[in-house]
This record gives structure tokens, sequence and C-alpha cells, in this order.
């Protein structure tokens, strides 16, 4: 589509290129001073000229709802090829990035490098064409006049370098500070409840307020120094066309009065002259325009970099060229002297063994920082560990797909994550193309059926904005059931009863060990009442297994986990 808007584009400019000329002969053939009309060839040079004239407003509408469609598959073509990157990307990658500043580079950033490519660099390519068939043609009629843009034209070109040194920087800024606003902004308002409950909105709004005054400021900055080049090239250009004018009226001048050699070499009819300072303007317009312009393609150049930026991201490790799909996993896993830090030289799992049976329940316990969710990180590969060996039925994870290790797991967070449709769509989430009665059945095992039953449109309400109409043990709740619809042989619960109350606790608790039944379960608890009945306490602090046990094996000791334990029912 590219291709046929340039087409047309050099046709338009091409037909409005040659109508100055036509014009200067149609004055010409009327010979002023003369008292003799030719009649017919004014007629038709203005009738040639009527043509170039509509043929290039025709062109002109054409292109502009060419242009119309190509932004749009642009913009289309772009945020796909965006999200789909974001997709391939590593979790890491997500944990150190704004939610609201990579919304900005799909939305913002993007919109931005759309319109330079789609109107900005054709309008560029359209003054290149105007340009050179302006220089021809005015290298026609007289190159003597011609000499005037070997000092307006380098003076042009200074300034336009000399500003854009300057202002390139300025708009990568701004992109910057626009993506920090929208980061702040995402996060202040999804946290509004929390906000509120501490009366903090007066700070918030004035942390607000800051950034947004250093985004307007950057805006400004950006703005003013961008539209300094605009007037300033303009200037430039009306003093040439005035230069144009003395000089060609002198040439002229010295024509009707009829000074011999050498003078006649600057001799110009009236009808050239004409056309030479339509020329002018025309060659002179589009420098002028490309400078009021150049703003736009700066800030455009800015958001191409940020867009670029992360579309050059590193995509998740490949696969090995040997790693296998994982069938239906037994469930054995072994972490042997595993070392992991998220940075280096800082080392969260120092010496790391744990063995986990197929069928048992691995509880995690400790406290906050001890390294708890990074193991859960690491048996599902969301990071590789830096040394040691994690091995599932075996076979280190390293020489399995990524795809097939984390299908054998089924994950319960603590932070539920409803996405936007029916609740039956919800759950469904956790097995492809369950059935009805399938989802009731996991429904009513998670104890959720009869509030969804209760419901205007039963399991066929929409859930909206993360489920914000249904409470937090609600949406739990429904997490749940969506993992008792998956058939994985492991789970990962990661404190996942913490956002019910006692009561439902208990009917969730005997549910999941219907769930837990056959599978390898690592339980992440902070409430140590839910892993009373694990086969094995693993107790973390500071990235180590400092004890390890049943429940009564630990309490009977006196450790740790002992203190752990009355501290919370002391």
């Amino acid at each position: 589509m590219l291709l046929p808007a340039f087409f047309i584009m050099l046709a338009s400019n091409l037909l409005g290129v040659l109508a100055p000329r036509i014009s200067g002969q149609a004055i010409n053939a009327i010979k002023p001073g003369a008292g003799a009309v030719d009649m017919e060839a004014v007629g038709r040079y203005v009738a040639l000229m009527a043509v170039c004239y509509l043929g290039s407003a025709v062109l002109s509408l054409c292109l502009s709802l060419l242009l119309v469609q190509l932004g749009r598959k642009i913009t289309y073509t772009l945020r796909r090829e965006m999200f789909e990157h974001l997709m391939t990307l590593p979790v890491g990658f997500f944990d150190t990035h704004q939610t609201g500043d990579i919304i900005s580079h799909i939305s913002y950033d993007i919109d931005t490098v759309n319109t330079s490519l789609s109107h900005d660099l054709l309008q560029v390519c359209a003054s290149i064409v105007t340009v050179t068939g302006s220089l021809v043609f005015m290298l026609s009629i007289s190159p003597v006049l011609l000499l005037v843009f070997c000092f307006t034209v380098p003076l042009s070109l200074y300034m336009t370098k000399r500003r854009t040194t300057l202002v390139r920087p300025l708009f990568r800024l701004r992109s910057a500070k626009l993506g920090e606003l929208n980061g702040y902004a995402e996060e202040m308002l999804s946290g509004q409840k929390t906000i509120r409950a501490y009366g903090r909105q007066k700070t918030v709004s004035d942390s607000f307020g800051e950034r947004n005054r250093e985004a307007c400021d950057a805006y400004y900055r950006a703005d003013y120094h961008g539209a300094v080049i605009g007037p300033s090239v303009a200037f430039i250009n009306n003093l040439s066309l005035s230069l144009i004018i003395l000089f060609g009226g002198i040439f002229y001048m010295l024509s009707v009065t009829g000074t011999v050699a050498p003078v006649s070499a600057l001799f110009i009819e009236l009808g050239d002259l004409s056309s030479f300072v339509q020329y002018s303007r025309k060659f002179s317009g589009p420098v002028n325009e490309f400078a009021n312009i150049l703003a736009d393609l700066q800030s455009a150049l800015a958001a191409a970099e940020r867009v670029f930026r992360i579309l050059d991201e590193e995509s998740e490790p490949a696969d090995g060229p040997d790693a296998e799909r994982i069938g239906r996993a037994e469930g054995d896993v072994e972490l042997s002297h595993v070392r992991f830090g998220y940075r280096p030289g800082r080392v969260i799992i120092h010496d790391l063994s744990i063995k986990a049976g197929r069928g048992s329940t691995v509880a995690i316990v400790g406290p906050t920082g001890a390294g708890k969710t990074t193991i859960i990180n690491l048996l599902m590969r969301f990071y590789d560990a830096d040394s040691g060996e994690i091995r599932l039925d075996g076979r280190d994870i390293r020489g399995v797909t990524r795809d097939s290790l984390r299908a054998s797991y089924t994950m319960v967070l603590q932070d539920t994550w409803l996405f936007g449709g029916t609740i039956a769509e919800n759950i469904a989430y956790g097995r492809e193309g369950a059935t009805e009665e399938e989802i009731v059945a996991a429904a009513k095992a998670a104890r959720i059926d009869g509030f969804i039953r209760s419901l205007p449109e039963g399991y066929n309400t929409v859930v909206t904005d993360n489920g914000v109409s249904i409470s937090k043990g609600q949406k739990q709740l429904i997490t749940i059931a969506r993992a008792m619809l998956a058939d994985s042989p492991m789970l990962i619960l990661d404190e996942a009863t913490s956002n019910v109350d006692s009561r439902t606790e208990k009917l969730i608790q005997s549910a999941m060990l219907n769930l837990m039944a056959g599978r390898t379960c690592f339980v992440i608890a902070h409430r140590l009442s839910t892993v009373r009945n694990a086969d094995l306490i693993l107790v973390l602090k500071g990235g180590d297994v400092i004890e390890q046990g049943t429940h009564d094996s630990l309490m009977a000791s006196g450790g740790f986990y002992a203190s752990l334990y009355n501290s919370q029912f002391a």
C-alpha cells in the first residue's frame, strides 16, 4: 500500500510542478507591450493548467484516503507485533517495568510513529519531488537567479541541523516522562482503596501533580524549541523570495530596455519571471513545511526508539534443540544445591536442596523475603537457577520444553486474576473445551456454586474490571474452581486461602484435600494452620532451609518453626 501511495503522490506533485511553467507560457503568449495577444495559445495553456490542477486535486484526494487506510494498517500491525512480542518476554521484564509505561508504548508511542509514517514521511517524499522538479525548471528559466538559493539554502540547512541536535533529546525525554506519568497513574488508580483507607489522597495528588508538572515541562521545552525552527526557516525562505523578485525585476527591465550583451544573458520575460517566482515558492515551501514537521518527526523518532527498545528486548530463551515435551508427569520433583539471585551479586537462594515425592505435599514456610515465591518461580522456569539442578521425574527441567513443564502445574495464587468474560469462561480457563457439567462440578467442589447461582445471570454473569463487583474471597474461590478443573499432576498453592474467612477456609480445605489427592503439591503458607497435615514442611530463612520435617516433629524440636507457630496461636 505504501508503494501505490508513493506513485500517487509522485504524479500529484509532478502535475503541481508543471502548472507554473504552463502559466508562464500563457503570460508570454500575451506579449505585453507588443500589442499582440495569441488567444488560441492562451486558451490552450489555460486549459492545460486546469487539467494539471484538477488532476493534482483528484490525486491528492485519493492519496488522503489511501493514507487513512495505511495509517490503520500500520497501527494495527505495530500494536499486534508489540503485544505478541510482549507475550514472549520473560516474567522478569514485567517485574521491572511499570504496566502504565508499557501501555504508553502500545498507545501513545505507536500512534505517534503511525502519524509520522503515514503522513510526515510521505510529505517529506512529496517535498523532495517538488523541490527537485522546481529546481530543474528554475535552472532552465534563469540559472543566474538560481544563485540566490546558494546563500539561503545553506543558511536554512544550518539552522535546521543546529535546532534538530538540540530538540531530539527533548522529545526523547518527553516520551519518557509521559510513560512515567502513565505508570504512576495506573499504579495509584489500582490502589484507590488503600489510598483512601490511609487518607493519602492529598499526598498522592501532590505526587501526581509533581510528575504531571515534569511531563508538561518536558512537553513545553520540546515544543518550544521545536517551534523556533519553522519561523526561522520561513524567514529565510521569504528573504530568498524577496531577493528573487528584486533581481528578477531588474533583469526584466534590462530585457525591456534592450540592453546589449553581455548583460543580455540576464534577460528574462515576464511570463518566465512569473514562473520562476512560483517555482521559488514551491522550492522554499516544502523546505518550510519540512521545518514545521521537524518537531513531529523528532517526536516520532523518540517514540520509535521506545517502541523498538521493547521490540529489541530479548524474548524468553528458546527451548534447546533437544528439549523434550513432557507427557503426563509423575510428579517427582527434586532441587539439588540450587543457587539463584534476581540480580548479579544479590543471592536470594544460596544452597537449596529439596525432594518431593509423587503425590506428596510440601509446605514452604518462613518470614517475608526468605525466598518462598522464588522457589515457585524456579520450579515453573520463570527464572533459571544460576547453579544446581531442578529435576522432574529424574530429568533436568532445562531439558524439557517450558510449555509442557508449566502445563504440568496448576497454580492458585494469593493475587487473584479474573479476565473480562463470564464466570463460566473464567472457570473454564483451567481446561480448554471443558463442558458445562465439568464447570459446575468444579464450582461445587470449590464451594462457590451456590453464590454463582444466586447471581442474576448465574454462570453467564459477566465479570468486568477484574471482578470488582465480586468480593476478594469469592474471586479466590472462582480461581480455586479453575484450578480444580485443570487436570495437572502437580499443584502450587501460594497462600490460596488467605482471602477467605475461617468458615469458608475450612470448607475449601476439605475440598482441597480432594484436589490434592494423588498430586505433588507445593504450598506456600503464612497461616501455619493450613500446613499442619503436610508430608514435609520446609522452613526457609535467608534463602536456606534451616529446618524440615512434619508439623509434629518440628514442634517437638522447639526451633524456628515452633516459634513462628506459637507466635500465631499464643
